[in-house]
């Protein structure tokens, strides 16, 4: 099941191969006619329109083709992120989602200094890192820190 989005990519690597051909080509035209010519004046012709427009053709459809490989990588993690959102409950659940065990269940809540997130003591994120510290309840009442989206502390827990 492909996206919208990934068929509207292909288009975009297709013209950035093309630019790279067509800037190929011009390049080995530009280079032919400059080896033929003796004199600097009559070779600056075959530079400004063949060799000079070739270089960047060539510059833009390396562009084109960046620019379409990051698109499809983009257009695959939303189209996998989107499997997983709808993916069925393993067990047939009303709501939609699996039952699954809370990732963390402790009612100690740590933050790392400098960090923006508070986390329950067994949360992946601050599990058995040294400079996690405790949470003062003053950052938490002030808004300075958020919840981890991991791990869901609630703040009854502190």
């Amino acid at each position: 099941m492909r996206t919208n989005r990934l068929r509207t990519v292909h288009p975009v690597l297709w013209a950035g191969w093309a630019a790279v051909a067509a800037g190929a080509v011009l390049c080995v035209v530009g280079w032919y006619g400059v080896s033929g010519e003796r004199f600097a004046e009559r070779q600056l012709p075959y530079l400004a329109s063949c060799t000079i427009p070739g270089v960047a053709l060539i510059v833009s459809g390396a562009v084109l083709l960046a620019h379409g490989r990051g698109s499809i990588a983009a257009a695959r993690v939303e189209e996998l992120y989107g499997l997983l959102v709808t993916a069925e409950p393993a067990d047939g659940d009303e709501t939609g989602r699996a039952a699954l065990a809370p990732l963390a269940v402790s009612g100690e809540l740590l933050m790392v200094p400098g960090g923006t997130l508070w986390h329950r003591a067994d949360c992946p994120l601050v599990a058995g890192r040294a400079e996690a510290v405790a949470v003062d309840s003053g950052l938490v009442a002030s808004g300075e820190l958020s919840p981890c989206p991991i791990c869901e502390p609630a703040e009854e827990t502190g």
